[in-house]
C-alpha cells in the first residue's frame, strides 16, 4: 500500500487499521490513543472528530474491539493504549496516568493508559488548560507532544520503531521524530492524514 506521506522517520498511512496493521511488521512500540466510544460529547465532536449521531447513540462503531486491540498488541514488544478505563483490554498491573490538573469539576482530572512496560504505574503531570492552548494539530482529542514523549521515553533506549494505528493528528509521529525514532502512523480521517503529515514536515535539527 501506499504510503499517505513518508519521510526518513515518519510513514503515514490512509485507511483502517484493521486492514494495513497486517501488512507491516514487528515495531518495537505501538502509543497509541483509539477512539474511546464515549457517548457523552454533546457538542457533536468525539475522538477522531467524528460526530455524536443520537439516533445511534454516537460514534461507538469507531471503538475497536478486544480482538483488533489483541492484535494490535501483538504487532510489538511493548505496548502503550491510552484510554484503559474505556476499552477492552487484558487485565494488567502496570498502567501510566496523566494527571491533568484539571480545575474543572465536570470534567476529568486524569486519563489512564494500559501498558505491558516493566515499571510500576507512573504519573505524568501537564495542565489541560495549557495542553488547549498550544495544540498544534486541532484534534478534539489531541494528546500533549510532550506526554508522547514521556511515553517514548519510558520505553527505553531500545525502542526504535513505533506504531500509532490510531494517528490522529500525528503527535505520537512528531513525538518520535523529535527523539531520533521510527514511526508508522495510520488514520482514516484523510484531512488528519495531512495536518500529521505537515507537522512532521518540519525537520529536526541538532542545537
Amino acid at each position: 500500500m501506499k504510503p499517505y506521506y513518508q519521510d526518513n522517520a515518519v510513514t503515514i498511512y490512509h485507511g483502517y487499521c484493521r486492514e494495513i496493521v497486517p501488512t507491516l511488521g514487528q515495531f518495537d512500540l505501538v502509543l497509541t490513543d483509539p477512539p474511546y466510544g464515549i457517548k457523552r460529547f454533546q457538542n457533536g465532536i468525539g475522538k477522531g472528530d467524528r460526530m455524536i449521531n443520537k439516533a445511534d447513540g454516537g460514534f461507538n462503531n469507531d471503538k475497536p474491539d478486544a480482538a483488533e486491540l489483541a492484535r494490535i498488541i501483538k504487532t510489538a514488544n511493548l505496548s502503550i493504549i491510552w484510554g484503559m478505563n474505556n476499552l477492552p483490554l487484558p487485565l494488567t498491573e502496570h498502567f501510566l496516568v496523566w494527571d491533568k490538573k484539571q480545575t474543572v469539576d465536570n470534567f476529568a482530572s486524569a486519563e489512564l493508559a494500559w501498558c505491558n512496560l516493566p515499571n510500576p504505574a507512573k504519573v505524568f503531570q501537564f495542565a489541560i488548560h495549557k495542553h488547549n492552548h498550544a495544540k498544534e494539530g486541532g484534534h478534539p482529542t489531541e494528546k500533549p507532544i510532550s506526554l508522547m514523549k514521556w511515553c517514548i521515553c519510558l520505553a527505553g533506549e531500545s525502542v526504535k520503531t513505533i506504531l500509532d494505528p490510531y494517528a490522529g493528528s500525528g503527535t505520537t509521529g512528531r513525538a518520535a521524530k523529535d527523539l531520533g525514532r521510527k514511526c508508522v502512523m495510520i488514520e482514516r480521517e484523510e484531512k488528519y492524514c495531512e495536518i500529521a503529515a505537515n507537522r512532521c514536515r518540519q525537520e529536526v535539527f541538532d542545537l
